[in-house]
């Protein structure tokens, strides 16, 4: 294309625009309403992409409290979470594996494993200071070495120490939202808080984490020495092996050496199966999966048949204007117009009426967004470019579809027909 013949297409283009917003102005009613269409489908999918990436950002900022270096060796397994019957014959895990498993650990130079770290757990404690009581608080029981597993740090104070670890002493670091509910106008810490008819110390207030998958809160934990968690609890609670690994690009062959040792520490002859699972991020990845392919099929249905409906609507409305303007199309004919510029005159009104469609479309996903983040803190809501872009390009893929057959049609009336037309 010569610069001559870029020139007219430039300025053809320019009068077919100014052209497509003076009629989209002088009918604002029907245009919305041809719109509409469009703005349903632009919000199904603009929706549909803010849901998966909240989902994804919320599930990788899950993952990374869990820790993407550490695996955990429990009685059940997190990829069949609710079939309790499968495990209950399960002998109960010891908390003194721990100790095995960090005595072969040290042995093996090679070993893809750096340090395991038992932990005792419950929901049903409570804690108390003065007249305030918080229920349903998650009680953790643990040794001096659960920081190197864990991804919370400390806002405040400290944790245990290898003797008061040992010692079972009565000393806990607690979650913000702990913090904030027993002591909301003073300094929660070197406060004695009770626990089921014990007083414990607080010498450590963890920074605020936030929600696993937007349902446990992992600031609404107390974490104490074992042999502490022991005294009140007993020695029957679910108990947890937190491993942590070297590398986490190599979380298999560490899961497969962890699978020897437990195997090796329970006495398991070959060929038995495990009377214990070993956890890890993956098994979470494959039940969230499931749920964001039937969100993504939903959204692509929705805006499949609103988008469908849409350019019915656009590509008979743009023929109705065909037809009310082809006096026009005649005389711009007779006076020199080419074939493509009434092609581009219709071409771009149907991508026009697409275009701010999709503009609707995405401010209504916009505001519906922000609504859901300022009623819903915590659900995982992710409105970002691509999405901008994706949408206006459906929008204008939208446009060339519907208007493409009128506006061939009207490229194609003749000059003298097209003046005697009534």
């Amino acid at each position: 294309m010569n610069s001559s013949t870029w020139q007219q297409f430039r300025y053809e283009s320019a009068e077919s625009l100014k052209m497509a917003l003076f009629q989209i102005r002088a009918n604002k009613i029907r245009s919305f309403l041809t719109a509409l269409g469009v703005i349903i489908g632009i919000v199904a999918i603009t929706m549909m992409g803010t849901a998966i990436n909240g989902i994804d950002r919320g599930f990788d900022k899950s993952l990374a409290m869990l820790g993407y270096d550490v695996i955990y060796v429990q009685k059940s397994s997190w990829s069949t979470m609710g079939q309790w019957w499968r495990y209950r014959n399960r002998p109960d895990l010891k908390t003194e594996y721990a100790a095995q498993l960090n005595r072969i650990i040290a042995d093996n130079p090679h070993s893809e494993l750096l340090i395991a770290v038992p932990q005792m757990s419950t929901y049903q404690a409570s804690a108390k200071y003065r007249e305030r009581n918080l229920e349903q608080v998650f009680s953790l029981g643990t040794n001096h070495d659960y920081l190197q597993t864990a991804s919370g740090n400390l806002s405040a104070g400290r944790f245990f120490t290898p003797g008061e670890s040992a010692g079972s002493a009565m000393v806990c670091a607690i979650g913000e939202d702990i913090a904030v509910g027993l002591f909301p106008n003073e300094p929660a810490l070197g406060k004695s808080i009770q626990i089921k008819n014990r007083k414990f110390r607080i010498i450590g207030i963890f920074r605020k984490q936030g929600k696993f998958l937007g349902l446990f809160s992992f600031d609404n934990q107390i974490i104490m020495p074992l042999g502490a968690f022991e005294k009140i609890y007993g020695k029957n609670m679910f108990i947890t092996m937190r491993v942590k690994i070297k590398n986490q690009e190599r979380v298999a062959e560490a899961k497969e050496e962890l699978l020897g040792l437990m195997r090796r520490i329970r006495r398991l002859a070959p060929g038995k199966e495990e009377d214990f699972s070993i956890n890890e991020q993956q098994a979470f990845k494959s039940q969230l999966d499931p749920i964001k392919n039937g969100i993504a099929i939903a959204g692509i249905f929705i805006t499949g048949m609103s988008l469908f409906v849409g350019a019915i609507g656009i590509m008979n409305i743009t023929f109705v204007s065909v037809k009310e303007r082809t006096r026009e199309i005649g005389l711009r004919k007779a006076l020199g117009a080419r074939r493509r510029t009434i092609l581009l005159q219709f071409l771009i009104e149907s991508v026009m009426i697409c275009l701010i469609g999709g503009g609707v479309g995405l401010a209504t996903a916009l505001v519906i967004t922000i609504a859901i983040e300022k009623i819903m803190p915590d659900f995982p809501v992710q409105f970002s470019p691509d999405l901008v872009m994706a949408s206006l390009a459906v929008s204008v893929i939208t446009g060339i579809i519907s208007g493409l057959a009128p506006a061939v049609t009207a490229s194609k009336l003749d000059p003298a027909d097209s003046l005697r037309y009534e």
